[in-house]
This record gives structure tokens, sequence and C-alpha cells, in this order.
């Protein structure tokens, strides 16, 4: 599917917080894309959003807006229990989608996109900016020379700092409305990056608690997975972390990579270190990159894909595996037993709901009932 217009036709549906992003990111974009629509159940604030950033049409209903627009492609910036419905309504209007993580609840929803993708043959997209930054990209690039040789270790954190108030928002911190906690709308971003680096992983063994946030979903999860290419990675997942850092580090046998930012990273954020012997290889990394990572690098990269007739990232079966490692985090806390690819089928109770039904502070809350 490829662009028809000479800029591409955009929308935006949501305008809360995420969607500014979005939408500086296509401003800054303009020669190759113009928001000529937005849509939100709150008509005042579409229509704010709209004049702030130039959109001629404002909608209250997203179906309405397939209806009168003609489209190339549609940002979903909505809460997370939306983003299946709206995604199916872009792909009957034929509209490539790109949505906001997680891009769904569940495995089993997930998987009601892969089919309507199967049938359509329109995309479905999800928001992971972080593979797009100038040194995510340079590092795949060597690993993949096999320059560095095998990745052996692997760390990923995301502690990040949510106080209580932050959950005072109806849908967040509830598993049928939001998913899950760090998991699934904080830590994700890092750990997608990962996947994205070392390739797909075969067991997941790990722990999740509420610490201390007034929520039904975890606030801490701890997860040690294993890869199909034997590189060992601890996953850790916070929001109830004071010093708020979000970290990544990658040991080769020849090198160690790591990025240490908060909520994006530019060049001077990442440290090459090569093993003794191997200092040639710095000459690999030359990171002078200044842009911070970020919605802009992705879209950008959607926008030529289409303009290409290629398949753009990051596509329905990459957000499948990512959401997938999410769900093994749960099955494997939930359960107390390791989780390997694929063990999730479309019965198990954990591919129907995060929470698999199994919480454990949600049958201590009922049985105090």
């Amino acid at each position: 599917m490829s662009v028809t217009h000479p800029r591409a036709r955009v929308a935006i549906i949501g305008t809360g917080g995420i969607a500014h992003a979005h939408a500086e990111a296509l401003r800054d974009l303009s020669d190759k894309a113009e928001i000529v629509a937005v849509a939100d159940v709150d008509e005042a604030r579409a229509r704010d959003f709209a004049e702030r950033f130039g959109a001629a049409g404002i909608y209250t209903d997203a179906a309405a807006l397939f209806d009168a627009e003609s489209l190339d492609l549609v940002h979903i910036c909505t809460p997370p229990q939306s983003h299946v419905p709206l995604a199916l309504l872009a792909q009957r209007a034929g509209v490539p989608a790109l949505v906001e993580k997680p891009i769904a609840l569940s495995l089993s929803e997930l998987d009601v996109l892969v089919a309507s993708e199967a049938t359509t043959g329109v995309p479905v997209l999800t928001v992971f900016q972080h593979r797009y930054g100038e040194a995510a990209q340079r590092l795949r690039r060597i690993a993949d020379s096999g320059a560095l040789g095998r990745p052996q270790v692997a760390t990923c954190e995301t502690l990040w700092y949510r106080p209580a108030e932050y959950f005072d928002v109806p849908w967040r911190g509830r598993w049928e409305v939001e998913g899950g906690g760090p998991t699934m709308g904080h830590g994700i971003h890092q750990f997608d990056l990962m996947l994205a680096i070392l390739g797909p992983w075969s067991k997941v063994t790990a722990f999740a608690a509420r610490q201390s946030r007034p929520t039904d979903t975890e606030d801490v999860s701890v997860a040690l997975a294993e890869f199909d290419n034997g590189a060992l990675a601890t996953v850790v997942n916070s929001v109830v972390s004071p010093r708020e850092t979000s970290r990544l580090r990658f040991d080769y046998e020849y090198a160690t990579v790591e990025v240490e930012h908060l909520y994006g990273y530019s060049d001077r954020d990442w440290t090459f270190t090569p093993a003794p012997g191997h200092e040639h290889l710095a000459e690999l990394w030359r990171a002078e990159g200044t842009e911070v990572s970020g919605h802009r690098m992705q879209i950008e990269a959607i926008l030529d894909a289409l303009v290409a007739g290629e398949r753009p990232g990051v596509d329905i079966h990459d957000s499948r595996r990512t959401l997938e490692f999410a769900a093994a985090t749960y099955a494997s806390a939930f359960r107390g037993t390791p989780i390997r690819a694929g063990e999730i089928g479309e019965d198990d109770a954990f591919s129907q709901s995060m929470d698999g039904g199994v919480v454990p502070w949600a049958r201590l809350k009922g049985a105090a009932a």
C-alpha cells in the first residue's frame, strides 16, 4: 500500500497528552505529511487541538472520521482499552494505523488484529520509537555483521517513579482497561528495544508485586530471560523508583554497549567499551548524532515506507513478539514457573488477559471482603 497524495493525509484519534508528541513530530515532517483531521470524544479538546495543529476536520466519533476523510495514515492515541476496536475500524476503512503502546490488552485481542490484517492487507503498526534512534540502528548493524561476537549478557531496566496521584486517572492501574502495570505501560519500550537487538527469546522466569501503589496491577516486575542465541538478560520494570532511569546494557564477546537515559536517548547517552585486544572496534561506533530518539524518527520511517510501497515497522508480528514477552512475564510470575516462547496458547488464561485470573493480591482482597 502506498501513499497516493503529494503529502500523506493523516488523522489523529485521541487528543490527550501523547497525541501532542505525534502532532509535533508530524509538524516537523510537514514536507511529508499534513494533519487533516482529529477525533476525540471531548469536542472542545478536539477543537483546541485542531486549531493548534492546523487540522480542518473535527470529529467526536471515529467512524464518522473514516466515513468523511480520505486518509493515508491514522494515529491512535487513545487509552489502551480502545486500541483494538479503533484499529479494526481503520483496517475496514483501508487506512494503515499507528497505535500507541500497548497495541492490545491481551494476546487473544491482538490476534483479532492479526487475522484482520491477513484479510484486509491493511497494516497496523505499534509505536516503539526507541528502535529508530541512531544509536540503536547502528548497534543492530554492527551486531548483525558479527563484529561484536555473540551476545552473552544483557540488562534492561525501566526504573521510573509514579506517585499515587498518577493513578487517579480512571484507566490507569486497572487490568481490564490498561492491560497491566509497568510491564505493559512503561518498561515495554525498553524491553522491546532489547528484543529488537537480541532477537527471539526462548524462556522467561519472572516475579511481579504490588509494592506500594494503589493499583489492581503490579507496580514492579522482574524477569530473567533466555534467548535463542544463548544470551541471558535481566529485565526490571518499576514505577516505585525515586531516582528515575532507563538503562540497557549488552555484553558481547568483544564489547559492551550500553545506554542510560530516561524518556529518550541520543548518541551522547551511549557508551561503547571494547574488550581487551579488540580496541579497533571502537572505530565502528563513531557516535556523533544529537537527535533524541522519539516519535519523529519512527513516523518518518513509516511515511517513507508507505511512499516506497514497502512494509513499515513496527509491524503486527513484531508487536506480537513483544506482547508475548509481557504475557510470559505475568504468567511466570503468577504461576510460579518458567514460560517458554509459544507456550501461551489461544485457550490459555494468560492469552485472554494479562492477569490470567490468578493475581495473588486480588485473591487476598476477595478473601478479605
